[in-house]
């Protein structure tokens, strides 16, 4: 059986609720162990191993932890890459915590775009209004499309369709343009 018809029968035969209840925030939510937990005895019947790791990107003048969750059958990969950006400071983490948290965050969303994992639902994790200001102080920053780029393919799936983000890549777009422009004249 071919890589890719072992990827979409374990993306069909998985199912990962998101069984872990934050009491404070009250919402519910998954983690990379619990992923984890319920895909490996699935991933070793189809004779399949993951492997997961993480790299430290500078994207502007901020870092962000790109993970890499990696599907084999001993000859063939398939990689999906999901990308968090470490909080300045977090109150009560030291910085190996920010980092160790930002690399779960990221970790979770690579596994969930690799073994197609979606509730559907709006995911505890979005913040809402503060990410999309965080994002757009991130979009401020850029100084090149390049980095530009790498921004927008950083962000999940749904901070990719949000009109306000959209709209802020657009008008950054059209400034580096010009300035492009300008620089070439």
């Amino acid at each position: 059986m071919s890589m890719i018809k072992k990827l979409i029968k374990i993306q069909q035969e998985l199912k990962a609720p998101k069984n872990q209840t934050n009491s404070f925030g009250k919402y519910k939510y998954r983690t990379v162990e619990g992923i984890l937990e319920l895909a490996k005895p699935i991933l070793a019947k189809h004779d399949l191993a993951i492997f997961l790791s993480d790299e430290l990107v500078l994207i502007g003048d901020r870092y962000y932890v790109k993970a890499t969750a990696t599907l084999s059958d001993g000859e063939h990969m398939h990689s999906v890459t999901a990308f968090a950006r470490e909080t300045l400071s977090k109150k009560g983490m030291d910085d190996s915590q920010v980092t160790g948290s930002t690399s779960s965050y990221s970790r979770k969303y690579a596994l969930c775009g690799l073994l197609a994992i979606d509730s559907g639902e709006k995911d505890a994790d979005d913040r809402g209004e503060e990410q999309v200001n965080e994002v757009k102080l991130s979009i401020e920053s850029c100084e090149t499309k390049d980095e530009l780029t790498k921004l927008y393919k950083s962000l999940s799936p749904s901070a990719q369709k949000n009109n306000v983000l959209l709209s802020a890549f657009k008008l950054k777009t059209s400034e580096l343009s010009k300035k492009d422009l300008k620089d070439r004249i």
